[in-house]
């Protein structure tokens, strides 16, 4: 059974989503503040993690910098703000993923088995002997390990910055839109904020190089060949 670790301040939205994710067959451990869900997250060592942005006594983003510092698991934000300040620090800070309140549960659970896809993908890795090595430089792509070495250095990547840098190592010189990238590593069905995309494109340059991925004004994204 998947565990879900769920930060809400609010009493009746924390009960009702912890009551519709348990009919969908997950297990919820819920905490009321930011100190409290680090508690939890301790305890029960969660499978995904949902956090409120305005948390009180420590803020959602501080909880997903705290979480990030040991742990690779999935976070998605949770808020009822759409400022591009609160969303893009909660992605910048290590988020995977974010959802404007209210949203609907259908939604919620169906970013919660994409983000838990792109973990086991990176769990669940293929034998060395399959191993295909991609180089650009001095970035090595590993396509059946999913590791990523810089200058031969393994790179310390979140399992969303590793389906990111694969689907552009499949396609280098190629120009991925942000729709597209969306749809390939955050499995949006259709349509979705480019902000994601944006964040975790500006992180992962500051990981194998700035000048590795290239913008393509009004376009999107390529891998420099």
């Amino acid at each position: 059974m998947t565990d879900v670790l769920l930060v809400e301040d609010d009493p009746l939205l924390r009960e009702a989503t912890q009551l519709s994710l348990e009919r969908y067959g997950y297990r919820v451990r819920t905490a009321a503040d930011g100190h409290a869900g680090l508690a939890r997250f301790r305890e029960c060592a969660p499978d995904v993690a949902l956090l409120d942005v305005m948390l009180p006594r420590l803020d959602g983003v501080s909880v997903v910098r705290r979480i990030r510092e040991v742990s690779r698991l999935p976070v998605l934000m949770l808020s009822a703000r759409t400022d591009p300040v609160d969303v893009v620090l909660g992605l910048e800070a290590g988020a995977d993923d974010y959802l404007t309140k209210p949203y609907d549960i259908p939604v919620l659970v169906a970013r919660i088995r994409a983000a838990l896809r792109r973990t086991t993908e990176f769990t669940e890795t293929g034998p060395p002997e399959d191993s295909t090595l991609l180089r650009f430089g001095d970035l090595t792509v590993d396509t059946a390990s999913m590791d990523i070495h810089r200058a031969g250095r393994l790179l310390d990547l979140t399992p969303t910055e590793r389906k990111l840098i694969l689907e552009f190592a499949a396609e280098p010189g190629v120009v991925l839109s942000r729709t597209t990238l969306l749809e390939r590593v955050w499995d949006y069905a259709c349509g979705g904020d480019h902000r994601v995309v944006d964040v975790h494109v500006l992180r992962l340059r500051a990981k194998i190089g700035h000048s590795r991925i290239v913008t393509v004004r009004g376009f999107g994204y390529k891998l420099a060949p």
